[in-house]
């Protein structure tokens, strides 16, 4: 299993960005996908998430609205637009298959990785 994530840069606040996670060595949509990040001097955490059996998408709440998920089939690949992005959003973005999820009220709740990409730098300026 192999994942790479590309698309990060520098951006200024209010400006898009968006990441992808090419998959190898597996099909990717036999697998529930996330995107997690690190912020400097934080936790990482679990940002989205698109399951594999139905391609239901779920965030946690401070990106809902901002971020959207989605994967081609095709090109064997995981997606993540980001939007009217935040300082707050820099991070090193990581891309997973994702062995846990759990989801309250709609909202992206636990996310737990399982197979992991190297990250992706974000990094947006105010």
């Amino acid at each position: 299993v192999q994942l790479q994530a590309s698309g990060g840069g520098l951006v200024q606040a209010g400006g898009s960005l968006r990441l992808s996670c090419a998959a190898s060595g597996f099909t990717l949509d036999s697998y529930t996908m996330g995107w997690f990040r690190q912020a400097p001097g934080k936790e990482r955490e679990g940002v989205s998430c698109i399951v594999a059996s139905d391609g239901s998408t779920y965030y946690k709440d401070s990106v809902k609205g901002r971020f959207t998920i989605s994967r081609d089939n095709a090109k064997n690949t995981v997606y993540l637009q980001m939007n009217s992005l935040k300082p707050e959003d820099t991070a090193v973005y990581y891309c997973a298959t994702v062995a846990l999820y759990t989801v309250v009220g709609g909202t992206l709740h636990l996310l737990s990785g399982a197979s992991w990409g190297q990250g992706t730098l974000v990094t947006v300026s105010s």
